[in-house]
């Protein structure tokens, strides 16, 4: 849920999405008791955080998010502060799980909240449902601007940007006599034994929570390939998932991490919020996920200077390789209430700070990430490889197929012949292809 260039620009992951529990509107008594007043005339005025053009702006406008950690916290604070540049507008939250499946259901219905991210679907689709978002004036250009772009409009902007790769516990690989980070992958099978050996367990895989996967499904194969533009090609082809290509050679990677004892001890029973705390506390070792995740591991006990984070090494050459990813778009609903909804994604990408908090490369290409774990990163002069343009051919399959690529990998990595695996999914798609005459 991943683009950069140098750092200061980075993720696709896809996806590598993020994700939590549960959680319900983020409007309280309190923060309602303490909106400013509309009929305040001087709450509008510049020096308040107001402006003539923002009294203009009135109305309800609800947020979908996939934050269900952030309900009743740092939702509360984004409420009360663009409340107050904003008098006119009532902002609520609306946090649900399982998001891309829930929204889409949503939005078939014809009833759907004023800002979303983007669901899933082919970019000829967005005018249906949004309206564009070009007319937003930033303080400057901002990332991935295209990805979500249909006959020169723009109907999606990134919420923010990351790359992937590991994400240790320092203590953790002291502790296990791991004195020099693993730049091959033979080293991070060697570094992986030590931890398991010093009762550690080297990778939290959030396996059965299913959307940390997708890193498995997007990013991976995009290292191994060399390219980006791996799930565009598959629907050029009948068998797009074989061992020996992209995807093959990515999920034969975790499956190996499981047979080795690499991932947890019972993996059809992870948990995401446990798990950062695993990670944090040191029992286990490492993320592969964006460096998104860093901060939410030092929010859950990891002193800062405690976490690093190093490009992951999918194969022998000792070359560092790296997504660079948008996170998830916002999107504004085209019935819904437009002009506070952009007010509200403007807002969200150049005041509120979210993408700090969310350990983010800032999307508004001259502002500078404030995590020092990219900086460690860096180090290693990773080559970069920023996402291609979807082509609707490949996402109107995968749908026809009813296609979930990271339960195919949960399937893959138990199966006992994995090839059945993906033989199974290869007539799935070969059929929704020939169904649409594609």
């Amino acid at each position: 849920m991943k683009k950069t260039v140098s750092l200061a620009l980075a993720s696709v992951v896809m996806l590598t999405s993020l994700a939590a529990c549960g959680g319900n509107n983020a409007n309280t008594e309190e923060t309602a008791t303490n909106k400013p007043s509309t009929n305040d005339a001087a709450t509008n005025k510049p020096e308040n955080g107001g402006t003539e053009e923002a009294a203009k702006i009135t109305g309800d406008v609800v947020f979908l998010t996939n934050r269900t950690d952030m309900i009743d916290k740092q939702y509360v604070d984004y409420e009360k502060r663009f409340e107050e540049k904003y008098p006119g507008v009532d902002l609520k939250f609306e946090a649900i799980t399982d998001y891309d499946k829930t929204l889409k259901i949503r939005i078939a219905s014809g009833d759907f909240p004023d800002v979303v991210f983007t669901p899933t679907i082919p970019n000829a689709e967005l005018p249906n449902y949004f309206a564009p978002l070009d007319d937003i004036a930033f303080s400057g250009d901002i990332h991935f601007k295209d990805l979500k772009a249909q006959e020169g409009k723009m109907y999606g902007i990134s919420s923010g940007g990351s790359t992937v790769g590991i994400v240790y516990n320092k203590k953790a690989f002291e502790k296990a006599g791991i004195t020099a980070l693993p730049k091959t992958y033979d080293e991070f099978l060697a570094a992986s034994q030590k931890l398991k050996d010093a009762g550690i367990v080297p990778l939290a895989s959030n396996f059965k929570d299913k959307w940390p996967l997708d890193v498995w499904v997007y990013d991976m194969p995009t290292l191994l390939a060399g390219a980006s533009d791996h799930q565009n090609k598959r629907a050029e082809s009948d068998t797009p998932y074989t061992m020996d290509n992209a995807y093959g050679k990515s999920w034969s990677i975790i499956r190996e991490m499981h047979t080795k004892g690499f991932l947890e001890a019972d993996v059809n029973s992870t948990n995401w919020e446990q798990s950062k705390k695993d990670v944090a506390s040191g029992k286990f070792g490492m993320y592969l996920l964006g460096n998104w995740v860093i901060n939410q591991v030092i929010e859950n006990g990891a002193p800062a200077e405690d976490v690093g984070f190093f490009p992951f090494p999918v194969d022998n050459s000792g070359e560092a390789k790296a997504p660079l990813n948008p996170d998830f778009f916002y999107a504004v609903n085209k019935n819904g209430n437009v002009e506070a909804g952009k007010a509200f994604v403007q807002w969200m990408i150049e005041e509120s700070g979210y993408d700090d908090f969310a350990g983010f490369i800032p999307t508004l290409k001259d502002k500078e990430s404030k995590l020092p774990q990219l900086s460690e990163f860096n180090t290693f002069s990773p080559k970069f490889f920023e996402p291609a343009a979807p082509i609707d051919a490949a996402t109107e399959i995968q749908n026809k197929a009813q296609l979930d690529q990271a339960a195919v990998v949960q399937e893959f990595v138990l199966s006992k012949d994995p090839q059945k695996v993906l033989d199974k999914v290869n007539t799935a798609w070969a059929k929704a292809k020939k169904d649409l005459g594609l």
